[in-house]
């Protein structure tokens, strides 16, 4: 099981906007069974960290490719992700392993 995390650096000011438009991405590709539920959050100036950041995770049991043969990634989502490029700065995504109760090691 893994936690993806895509991290949206924004433009000054705009970090609600897209926080609003991850979620509406995420939910899209929720609904189209592309995705598990994801969970969105925000840094916007107001409070301690790195701000002008947008979060967005979501859990999955494997890492796959987007652009693997026979998916047809949402057009909603597609079309929601046009909206959100113009407000980009930069963006990356990191990819964590779940710790289970299978994969614990005791001593």
């Amino acid at each position: 099981m893994y936690v993806i995390r895509r991290i949206y650096e924004v433009k000054p000011g705009t970090a609600r906007k897209v926080a609003t438009l991850v979620q509406q991405q995420g939910d899209a590709f929720h609904r189209a069974g592309q995705r598990s539920e994801v969970r969105v959050y925000f840094n916007g100036g107001t409070l301690p960290g790195e701000s002008n950041r947008v979060y967005m995770e979501w859990v999955d049991e494997t890492i796959d490719s987007p652009y693997r043969e026979g998916l047809t990634l949402a057009p909603e989502a597609m079309e929601i992700g046009a909206k959100i490029r113009e407000h980009i700065v930069s963006q990356h995504i990191e990819f964590y392993e779940m710790m289970i109760p299978a994969k614990m090691q005791f001593d």
